[in-house]
């Protein structure tokens, strides 16, 4: 009967290794099992035994010290490249979390769970952040403490979320809610990237087509109307005076346009800039009713994801104002956050803020009320999910008219101004014909 070695976890997690017989690699499957251990790696014996044959063979023909052996010789160089660390992209953090909740679900030790992700993860990033978290756990930390290790790749909300599911024993309930709230967040961020795809297409192409008229199109005009002998008119005048300032002083001009980018960002970083344009962003035109949309399904998606994983509401609020992402949002859950810490409801300070429309208040009042805030705060993420949809549908739709008006005018206004002056010529020339004809007639 075949013999096969096995590597199992027993109820701990504590790894065992050892070796039956059995007639076949399922039925060692089940006897492992039956012991009582969790079988991570089972092997028939004559075949691994070949096989650490084969790699110490071709270790030695390759003047490689085996795997497992002393170390020595030859030289182990480990370049890491600076910048290239960065953070982890929120499409494989959202896949790492649902993977590890499968595992955990499943009866996996969490330990286990990392070491067997770790292997097959391809972000080197994420790989090492799996690998320090799997070792924290080893020293004796808990999971939410390894997490708080790497602020940058998970965040207050993250944490404190697995936080809570460990004291409340339900890790891979709060892991799943994790995944979910991160998937939705990436499906409505990826909707309003692709609307705004087209007018950013389209401002591209003009700003193109205007450094190619005014570079090129417009001194060429300016070329053949210098021999005419006509006087031009102002608004050819105007175009041909900016195409000369551009052409002229193109550094100067780049420079002029890179100052006045500076200057924006710099401004949108002080207290008041920052206050002003995200006042601005919820207001603006066509845009802000997305924007708007969006944060209060933000503000009650992470509020209640929090609040239904056992987070406290006081340190939840705390959270949601940290990754509101617009400081007049963060604004109003602070001042929702006074108001509970004081005794009082939430709904007040949210209708006062001005911020949240009366159908969220309604309904966050009527969640209060019959303590149910948390089911209440996901299904107006639900709803306003919806909304954003078609929020972007409405954007989508006027601003594909608005763009392609916008480049008409443009383009049209440049050729106008240069075809004048040629209509003016022409005009003159039939003038003349006219009174010639008269004469020769007289």
């Amino acid at each position: 009967m075949p013999k096969y070695n096995y590597v199992a976890l027993d109820s701990r997690g504590n790894e065992t290794k050892g070796s039956i017989e059995a007639g076949s690699q399922n039925e060692a499957i089940g006897r492992v099992k039956d012991m009582q251990l969790f079988p991570t790696k089972i092997t028939e014996s004559d075949k691994e035994d070949k096989a650490a044959a084969g790699k110490k063979a071709k270790a030695k023909a390759a003047g490689r010290p085996r795997p497992g052996g002393k170390k020595g010789g030859g030289m182990n160089i480990n370049i890491k490249i600076p910048g290239l660390s960065g953070g982890v992209k929120p499409k494989v953090l959202t896949a790492f979390t649902r993977q590890l909740a499968t595992l955990v679900d499943a009866g996996l030790p969490l330990l286990r769970g990392l070491r067997v992700l770790e292997k097959q993860e391809r972000s080197r990033t994420l790989k090492d952040v799996m690998a320090q978290l799997a070792a924290s756990i080893e020293g004796g930390s808990t999971f939410s403490e390894a997490l708080a290790q790497h602020p940058k790749v998970f965040n207050k909300l993250f944490v404190n979320m697995v936080k809570a599911g460990e004291l409340g024993g339900v890790l891979e309930v709060v892991l799943k809610r994790l995944a979910e709230f991160s998937e939705k967040a990436q499906k409505i961020k990826g909707k309003v990237k692709a609307a705004l795809f087209y007018p950013v297409a389209v401002l591209i192409v003009a700003v193109g087509i205007m450094i190619l008229l005014m570079g090129y199109v417009v001194p060429q005009f300016k070329g053949v109307f210098a021999g005419m002998n006509i006087e031009m008119p102002w608004f050819t005048t105007f175009v041909m005076n900016i195409s000369d300032l551009v052409v002229n002083n193109i550094v100067a001009t780049a420079g002029a346009v890179a100052v006045v980018v500076v200057l924006f960002l710099l401004f949108i970083r002080t207290k008041f800039g920052r206050r002003l344009w995200d006042k601005f962003k919820l207001v603006m035109p066509a845009v802000g009713p997305v924007i708007s949309k969006v944060a209060i399904s933000r503000f009650c998606r992470t509020l209640g994801t929090l609040v239904s994983s056992g987070v406290p509401i006081l340190q939840a609020l705390t959270i949601v104002k940290d990754t509101a992402g617009n400081v007049i949002i963060a604004g109003a859950v602070a001042q929702v956050h006074e108001s509970v810490k004081e005794g009082e409801t939430i709904t007040a300070p949210l209708e006062s803020s001005g911020v949240f429309p009366p159908m969220v208040v309604s309904m966050v009042d009527v969640g209060e009320q019959t303590g149910a805030l948390p089911e209440m705060l996901l299904r107006i993420a639900d709803n306003y999910d919806e909304e954003v949809d078609n929020a972007v549908a409405a954007m989508t739709s006027l601003l594909e008219p608005i763009m392609i008006i916008f480049l008409a005018v443009l383009v049209g206004s440049i050729v106008i101004a240069m075809f004048l002056p040629l209509i003016k010529m022409i005009t003159e020339l039939s003038g003349e014909g006219e009174k010639k004809g008269k004469g020769g007639a007289d």
